[in-house]
């Protein structure tokens, strides 16, 4: 989708977005980590821009588009809670945030009766991804979806017709008088959240009856045996916790608008920004942060770090020197006039902060004036010279690592390709070392059957978060490849699938970690949080946390510069984003010469 066709779907569906809400300064987005709100904004997931063929919008993906808008503006108008999904609420937090988006997606269709059409559209697409990751999903997690689809009377996928155990539990809460019926009679914020707890109560109540009368219905394709089984039910939700108190009165949320005015749309932007879970998002994205455990149950908590079910299907290519040598020069000569101007400033700045001192005493070199006088009264005295040393502010690595997702299609990575044109080139004219890097993740079939064989032998995966994608490198250009030719791999930067963010840093920062310099600066380009097709976002988020964590310790000097996204301020110390991305290069750059001209801490 070109840009002029982007800006005018944003600013149809921000009408749009106006009427729903009643908020008159509400603007739309379409970027990476949606649907969410954020600093006066509704923010659009970019995926349900991707039509079939990569340059179109079709219907049906304004349709998806308007859907996920629907959600947010529903959640807006008529829920007392922007976020019920937070890391406390776990699996019951969830469960009530699907139970809530039905009463309140229901409340909104009654107004605007055209809106069912779009949660329609919605739905549908919310189950071909679920579908699509259901190898990957716990148990747990098939069990919400399963809830979820209930909730909506739905009927089960085919994958899910599978899981035997699943039917099972959902026959205990679709009775007539059971918690699933009073889930679709709720009226209010409050009866959603009480609704999910007594949902999560029943299947509990599963492991206490013995899950031997579940099992004898389940298949031997779900590789569950008894004990997991009741371990799973037992679990389910044992660590979740609600504030109901911090609920408003259930009557007041019932029938009034829960946020009319600015200062409330920031207050859920907060809520909703900054989450770790989006809302509204498919079955295994909305898991976003480890549910909450006791000291006592550490061994049940998920990982912090993201680590693979094995490394040896990753690939790093490197491109160096190998790319279209016209392309280059066209790509370079397009660099230099949007930058030309700020590299000869930086260059300026460079020398002027270059630092000159004198080794005095030293038998060769030119006259120290302060030892005339010595020289003068000692006639032994042969060391009246002084020797000048310089200190360079160029003595600095840098790497530039940019972000190969899907989402980064189209103008973006044009954009990109080019700052990391722009940034290159001059840091070679300037003496710099630096190196420029590109990651992404795709689905391994090699890696799929390792991950199958393991599955079946009943290997405790548990510790992984990486099961049937390989990582895809790349070298664009090394540290040691200094000559403007050498560059030329720069020209062939295209974009990949998913961006597990955390295990390229740590890849980016050991090679930068190799060169000798007085500074290490590593810059990292993306446009969201980062993502797989088979992991968990909340241990994707909390590894990237804990490697910035670690580098920053090392004394690597990290700036996240964010495309159309804020994402990089949540993750790295030094952030700046860039919303009109023809200003992506020269923000970029302008963010280097900042960096190079401050002085260390440690000089």
């Amino acid at each position: 989708m070109d840009s002029a066709r982007h800006d005018d779907l944003e600013a149809r569906l921000g009408k749009l977005a106006r009427v729903l809400t009643g908020e008159p300064r509400l603007a739309v987005s379409i970027g990476a980590g949606g649907p969410r709100v954020e600093r006066g904004r509704f923010v659009l997931p970019s995926h349900a821009a991707e039509s079939t063929d990569s340059t179109d919008l079709t219907e049906a993906d304004e349709d998806l588009l308007t859907g996920y808008l629907d959600l947010l503006a529903a959640r807006w108008r008529h829920s007392a809670q922007p976020r019920l999904d937070t890391a406390q609420a776990g699996v019951t937090g969830r469960i009530a945030q699907a139970v809530e988006d039905r009463r309140v997606l229901a409340r909104l269709a009654m107004a605007y009766p055209g809106v069912r059409r779009y949660v329609e559209r919605l739905r549908v697409q919310l189950a071909r991804d679920a579908s699509r990751r259901w190898g990957a999903l716990a148990w747990r997690e098939r069990l919400v979806w399963t809830i979820e689809r209930a909730l909506w009377e739905e009927a089960p996928g085919a994958r899910e017709q599978d899981a035997a155990s699943l039917a099972a539990a959902l026959r205990v809460l679709d009775d007539p008088e059971g918690p699933l019926a009073a889930a679709r009679a709720s009226r209010s914020t409050g009866e959603s959240v009480r609704a999910a707890q007594a949902i999560v109560a029943a299947v509990r109540s599963l492991a206490s009856r013995g899950a031997n009368n579940m099992m004898q219905t389940a298949r031997p394709l779900e590789t569950l045996d008894e004990a997991t089984l009741a371990r799973e039910l037992d679990d389910f939700g044992a660590h979740d916790d609600i504030d109901l108190a911090s609920l408003p009165d259930d009557a007041a949320a019932a029938g009034a608008t829960r946020y009319p005015g600015a200062p409330a749309l920031e207050a859920a932007s907060e809520a909703l920004g900054d989450a770790a879970s989006a809302p509204g998002a498919t079955l295994s994205e909305a898991d976003a942060v480890p549910p909450r455990v006791s000291s006592g149950d550490a061994s049940r908590a998920k990982p912090v770090r993201s680590l693979p079910l094995t490394a040896a299907f990753d690939v790093v290519t490197d491109l160096t020197g190998s790319g279209d040598a016209t392309a280059w020069r066209k790509l370079r000569a397009l660099a230099r006039a949007e930058t030309g101007a700020l590299k000869t400033q930086l260059e300026r700045a460079l020398k002027a902060d270059e630092l000159t001192h004198w080794k005095r005493e030293q038998e060769r070199g030119e006259i120290d004036r302060a030892a005339l006088a010595r020289l003068a009264v000692s006639r032994g005295y042969r060391t009246p010279f002084r020797v000048a040393t310089h200190a360079s502010g160029r003595d600095a690595a840098v790497t530039l690592l940019l972000d190969l997702s899907g989402s980064m299609a189209g103008r973006k990575i044009e954009l990109a390709r080019l700052c990391a044109a722009a940034l290159a080139d001059a840091l070679m004219q300037l003496g710099f070392d630096c190196e420029v890097l590109g990651y992404s993740s795709i689905e391994s079939p090699e890696m799929r059957v390792q991950y199958e064989r393991a599955r079946a032998a009943g290997a405790d995966l548990s510790g992984y978060n990486r099961f049937v994608e390989r990582l895809d490198l790349r070298v664009f250009k090394r540290f040691d490849a200094r000559n403007s030719h050498d560059a030329s791999g720069l020209a062939a930067i295209e974009c990949g699938h998913e961006n597990p963010d955390g295990e390229a840093l740590a890849w980016a920062a050991a090679r930068l970690a190799e060169r000798k310099a007085r500074r290490r600066l590593l810059f990292v380009l993306s446009d969201g949080y980062p993502s797989t097709s088979d992991g968990d976002p909340a241990v994707l988020r909390s590894d990237l946390h804990a490697r910035v964590a670690e580098l920053g310790e090392q004394g690597i000097e990290l700036v996240g510069i964010g495309i159309q996204d804020d994402a990089v301020e949540a993750f790295y110390p030094h952030a700046v984003v860039v919303h009109k991305l023809h200003e992506l290069p020269a923000v970029a750059f302008a963010t280097l010469s900042r960096m190079l001209t401050r002085r260390s801490r440690r000089v």
